[in-house]
């Protein structure tokens, strides 16, 4: 497994859709940026710009971002004509598979990083107060540990996603309904703890400040235990067909004698 996890993070060198994945959550930012500019009386500061920024990733942008990414590493195997000579050696489809969604893993942390650095500069240009070191390294933990559990909580989106061919497209779109579903989720406090999007918010403590929120952490955690379990059954009963399709020969072309 560790060599297969070396295999992969070389390959994600060559994927430039991993700087797409950024671009993404700098949109998520820019987006609440935008949301400042409503004349509403809110007060902005670093903590309630950070809140409003994992709000954007958890309900429109990190869940179709990262099946997006997950599905286009899976199925480059497919479009780079390389996965026959990868399944001649002794490793299984299950096994490669699981190999994928682990180093994706380790991207959703890293794209949770980039959402926190740019957090912090936008509010540091846009003047918000209570952006101390305390604060900093809550609003990191809090967004990156978030984005990991926001991954998992869509696993079962991806792994369903790579049993159809080419369904990586079809995969970012349920995982965008999926996320955008936490938007009503939210609305009871009972099935935002059940919800698998919505109690990866009560596991980083998303307001537990408020006397409203009251999350339920072993609830939030059998969310995400069973999106877990799920992902594995997918996962361990994966098959990939290998038979080559037969190739069409070239029809001869007949060149004319003479002129």
């Amino acid at each position: 497994m560790l060599v297969l996890l070396q295999t992969e993070l070389g390959k994600l060198k060559r994927y430039h859709l991993i700087w797409a994945g950024v671009l993404l959550m700098l949109l998520s930012v820019l987006l609440t940026v935008f949301s400042t500019t409503a004349m509403d009386g809110t007060v902005w500061t670093f903590p309630f710009f950070v809140e409003q920024v994992m709000k954007n990733n958890i309900t429109t942008i990190f869940p179709i971002c990262i099946a997006l990414l997950t599905g286009y590493i899976i199925n480059r195997e497919e479009v780079d004509d390389t996965l026959k000579n990868i399944l001649t050696i002794p490793v299984s489809w299950p096994a490669l598979l699981l190999g994928k969604l682990t180093v994706c893993g380790l991207l959703s942390l890293f794209l949770g990083l980039a959402s926190t650095a740019f957090s912090l500069t936008f509010s540091c240009l846009l003047g918000f107060p209570g952006a101390d070191l305390p604060a900093i390294i809550q609003a990191g933990a809090q967004i990156t540990l978030n984005c990991l559990f926001l991954y998992i909580a869509v696993l079962p989106v991806i792994a369903v996603a790579a049993r159809i061919p080419n369904g990586h497209l079809i995969g970012a779109v349920v995982a965008f309904v999926y996320g955008y579903g936490g938007m009503f989720a939210a609305s009871n406090m009972t099935l935002a703890n059940l919800y698998p999007v919505t109690a990866s918010m009560g596991l980083v403590g998303y307001r537990s400040y408020d006397a409203a929120v009251h999350w339920n952490v072993p609830l939030c955690i059998f969310s995400l235990l069973t999106a877990l379990l799920i992902t594995a059954a997918l996962v361990m009963t994966a098959r990939k067909s290998t038979a080559a399709q037969t190739a069409k020969k070239p029809k001869k072309v007949i060149t004319k004698k003479g002129w």
